[in-house]
């Protein structure tokens, strides 16, 4: 009995196999193409999203938006291999309509189209609030790294040329040395010419390492774990984080009156707290306070002291009394201390501080954060990870295959998570959805 026999390579067929017969109805590429056909192109600020009168014929954005967001959906992003699959790839011819761009029109179409990629992808976030996968009531919001293109060494140089310059110009101020003009024009021709000069270092992954990157920051609906809003940032945690990404969340929403935000302490700030609350975001998140480190770690924690908000004062474990000493702008708090001679008279001193008197700090926004802190319950800490850290995941291993940026600079990064979280918010949605009903609505 023989084997199974494939038709012969030159053989002949009389009725052609027709592209629309190989992809299947509930395949991706169905819902890719329903999504960017609902698109208007020129409105989000797509170039060339008309053809002109005269020229030679363009590529249709169109088109090569369907290819980066299959692209993406199948962990490739690089130009180069997308033009391969242009040949080779049933899905891919029809998606595109068996056209074959070269890969320098592919890689151009994502390099100029930063704003147009974000702008899609809110489109695409206003179609789920619409079929109701986004309920715009609880927000969860993280942040994660993503390496840079650039190496460890290109940007340590940098920093390091950086740090020469600007000793030169205070030495220059101070008359002290005298700089050779042409060592300086070699410095700033070397910074200005940095491909990525905005990457920092940061600690990356598990193993923490240390190397060029940016901070991703999304905001993710609790409903269906839809990313909402996204931005790249260069700061390295997410202190200052917590209103722009709330108020991102909030417009993708719809601005509705009231939106819970949950968060984990990273994002712990009682100014933006307290303006997320004049605009109706409600922040959940655990107040990021210091402790005692001095001594053994047995002395007296900040929490057995009492405020006392009429006279704007401290109450001791002994009930001795601490008073405003000085406000701190730079830190954003205000300082109190009991009299040194109190302290040395207290009997419980030697389980409070082993300075000559016991110092308090009160943030100047004191009282968002203690709100802040109560809001920030087990159960909302629970569904900040079930909500947020599993689209990370996904980003990194599924859609990026590695958490790398292939495009250089600030603007490069944007325009790769824009494409990404377009890229899972399709998955999510088809997954939820199924494929022929998604498409089916978004042909609607």
């Amino acid at each position: 009995m023989g084997f199974i026999q494939g038709e012969g390579r030159t053989q002949g067929t009389l009725f052609p196999a027709v592209l629309d017969d190989l992809v299947p109805d509930d395949h991706v590429c169905r819902v890719i193409d329903a999504f960017v056909g609902r698109l208007e192109m020129n409105a989000l600020g797509f170039e060339r999203s008309e053809p002109a009168e005269t020229g030679r014929p363009g590529y249709d954005p169109r088109d090569l938006l369907k290819l980066y967001l299959y692209g993406y959906l199948q962990q490739i992003r690089s130009s180069r291999r997308l033009e391969a699959e242009c040949k080779r790839n049933v899905e891919v011819m029809w998606l595109l309509g068996r056209l074959v761009p070269d890969y320098k029109s592919i890689a151009e179409f994502r390099r100029l189209h930063r704003e147009a990629v974000t702008e899609a992808g809110a489109e695409l976030v206003r179609f789920a609030r619409s079929v109701g996968l986004v309920r715009g009531e609880w927000i969860a919001i993280d942040g994660s790294k993503f390496q840079a293109v650039s190496s460890s060494r290109s940007v340590r140089e940098r920093e390091a040329m950086k740090r020469y310059l600007e000793q030169l110009e205070q030495s220059d101020e101070q008359d002290e040395v005298v700089i050779d003009p042409g060592a300086v024009a070699a410095a700033l021709e070397k910074l200005n010419s940095h491909p990525e000069p905005e990457a920092h270092i940061m600690r990356v992954g598990h193993g923490h390492a240390l190397v060029p990157a940016y901070n991703v920051q999304t905001a993710v609906d609790a409903e269906h774990a839809l990313i909402v809003a996204q931005q790249v940032t260069t700061e390295a945690t997410g202190n200052r984080g917590l209103l722009p990404m709330a108020e991102a969340a909030s417009q993708a929403v719809g601005s509705p009156d009231a939106l819970n935000v949950v968060a984990d302490a990273g994002y712990s700030n009682g100014e933006q707290a307290e303006r997320c609350e004049q605009r109706g975001i409600v922040p959940h998140v655990p107040a990021n306070r210091a402790i005692n480190n001095k001594g053994d770690g047995t002395l007296f924690d900040r929490s057995r002291f009492q405020y006392d908000e009429k006279t704007d004062t401290f109450r001791s474990p002994n009930g001795e009394t601490l008073v405003r000493i000085q406000l701190s702008r730079r830190d954003r708090c205000v300082m109190y201390a009991a009299e040194a001679e109190t302290c040395s008279a207290c009997s419980l001193k030697t389980n409070c501080t082993t300075a000559s008197r016991r110092w308090i700090t009160r943030h100047l926004h004191e009282a968002a954060l203690t709100r802040m802190q109560q809001r920030a319950t087990p159960a909302a800490m629970r569904l900040r990870r079930s909500t947020v850290e599993h689209p990370f995941a996904t980003l990194k291993y599924r859609i990026f295959g590695h958490p790398r940026f292939l495009l250089q600079g600030l603007g490069g990064a944007q325009t790769e998570i824009g494409l990404a979280t377009m890229a899972y918010n399709l998955k999510r949605m088809k997954n939820i959805l199924g494929s022929e009903k998604l498409a089916a609505a978004l042909a609607c």
